[in-house]
């Protein structure tokens, strides 16, 4: 008599991955400097007080620029190219070329702003806690796939912690909604991605070690 091993995979509901491919979209980690600098520019009440309309719409302009379109445009090329095999990034080997490039514009981004006495030194202090994440991420990179996501989570969290210690407003609901995106966008990659548990929980770790470490030094 034959002895047959069945392997049983399983697979959430379509739905189910539908939104965990959403989520992983709309909350990008290339997405989460934007989003962090539109809360402080238009929700926190006092880091921008001083800014008029047209300098508040022109500084996620510059966010965008640097954090958004100029990596995304570097890995359209180096995938065009030929340098990597897809833009989705989904090998370690193709992670460590747009690494080094991103961390080029995010450094740019943070000597600009640091340069800037009109930037408060919580945007600046959060863009140079994106440089080192990104480097981290580098060298984690060589060793196991981080998941870029939950770096991105884990730096945003921070960021409302550091806020919350500062006490400049009240972050019980801000705080609560982040921990929720967190909590919903790393479950997303389980389901939708190739991604081990060691990769959410180091890049969740990391991510907000290193915003803490910027602010130790910054604020």
């Amino acid at each position: 008599m034959n002895n047959t091993t069945i392997e049983h995979t399983h697979e959430e509901p379509i739905i189910v991955r539908f939104f965990a491919h959403l989520l992983s979209y709309i909350f990008h980690p290339l997405f989460i400097p934007l989003y962090v600098s539109l809360f402080l520019l238009y929700v926190h009440p006092s880091y921008f007080a001083g800014y008029d309309l047209y300098d508040k719409f022109w500084l996620p302009i510059r966010v965008a620029y640097a954090t958004i379109f100029l990596p995304l445009f570097s890995v359209f090329l180096l995938w065009r190219l030929k340098f990597i095999d897809s833009m989705f990034l989904t090998t370690q080997k193709d992670r460590v070329v747009p690494y080094i490039i991103s961390n080029i514009y995010f450094f740019w981004l943070f000597w600009v702003f640091k340069n800037d006495s009109g930037v408060p030194a919580i945007l600046t202090a959060f863009i140079f806690g994106v440089f080192i994440v990104s480097s981290a991420a580098l060298i984690a990179n060589v060793y196991f796939k981080i998941s870029m996501h939950a770096i991105a989570m884990g730096g945003m969290v921070a960021l409302f912690l550091i806020i919350l210690q500062q006490n400049t407003m009240l972050m019980t609901v801000p705080l609560c909604i982040a921990l929720l995106i967190a909590g919903l966008v790393c479950t997303a990659r389980l389901i939708v991605s190739d991604h081990q548990p060691r990769d959410i929980y180091a890049g969740l770790l990391i991510g907000a070690a290193c915003q803490f470490i910027s602010a130790f030094i910054f604020l």
